[in-house]
């Protein structure tokens, strides 16, 4: 996507807001010639644990038996 200045720097912080958000490029003209680029951080991943946190949530007990007969319980 391309911009104006003019029109950059009159919503700039929106610009940015979009740009983080939707993951794009937004290329920032003067009088029609590419003069920047404005393009999303991408941050570091947390490591392998806590990268889950937040999107589970426990609905009931999750101890007590569902009553269901297993293999490994037999023995």
């Amino acid at each position: 996507m391309q911009m104006a200045a003019g029109t950059f720097k009159a919503k700039c912080l929106r610009v940015m807001d979009d740009v983080s958000k939707f993951h794009q490029e937004i290329v920032i003209t003067k009088h029609g010639r590419p003069v920047a680029k404005i393009v999303p951080c991408e941050q570091k991943s947390t490591g392998f644990f806590g990268m889950l946190k937040g999107s589970v949530s426990i609905k009931g007990d999750i101890v007590k038996s569902t009553g269901e007969k297993w293999e490994a319980d037999e023995n």
